[in-house]
């Protein structure tokens, strides 16, 4: 099976779905939640906490070499300076792609995530292939998800844990020289701080 199935058509285990949905009809029922509660998490995480937060972290390093220093030697302290710290965020490590490293995040016990910098992880990210494959085969799962790297390209690839959560710094893309960190934050993409993506230049207008 290759990823890129994997990233576009398998669905996590059913298992981990169907107890998933057990737990969430047994709160619902007990009344320690409502449906409405969840929705609101949910959208919260998608919306607000999603990964415009760690969009933002990225553009922020792009423009102020202080602040990327920082961002490289402390992640969780620096991550707080923009006010996004949290529940999944309490660890937080932040490694550099350069033109001769790339890095890639997993998990491969569970689905340890990023949360309070990139919000849910998606049904790729959490399924048994990605997981293992990653690790095994990377250069191999990178082209499946559309990246291929020459092979002098070192990856690096970082297991996530309960105690640390990793966030992939890509590169600024070419053709950026003077944005805002507004502008900047727009170009960058979930999958690129997780690592299985690259950031493409904007096109010139």
């Amino acid at each position: 099976m290759s990823v890129q199935k994997v990233h576009h058509n398998v669905l996590p285990e059913k298992p981990a779905q169907t107890r998933t949905k057990a737990l969430e009809s047994l709160l619902i029922e007990s009344g320690l939640v409502s449906t409405d509660a969840l929705d609101a998490i949910i959208e919260a995480y998608e919306n607000d906490i999603g990964p415009m937060n760690g969009a933002k972290v990225v553009a922020k390093a792009w423009v102020d070499p202080d602040y990327k220093e920082r961002l490289l030697r402390d992640g969780t302290s620096a991550i707080a300076e923009l006010g996004f710290l949290g529940l999944q965020g309490e660890h937080m490590v932040v490694v550099e792609n350069t033109p001769k490293v790339h890095n890639v995040v997993v998990c491969t016990l569970c689905s340890c995530y990023p949360w309070p910098v990139l919000g849910l992880p998606p049904s790729w990210y959490k399924s048994a292939s990605y997981r293992a494959r990653i690790v095994s085969e990377p250069r191999t799962v990178l082209k499946e998800f559309g990246l291929e790297l020459d092979d002098d390209v070192e990856i690096r690839v970082w297991d996530s844990s309960a105690e640390i959560r990793y966030l992939v710094l890509p590169e600024r893309p070419a053709g950026t020289e003077g944005w805002s960190e507004e502008e900047l934050a727009k170009l960058v993409t979930r999958d690129s701080m997780i690592g299985v993506a690259k950031i493409k230049s904007p096109v010139k207008k």
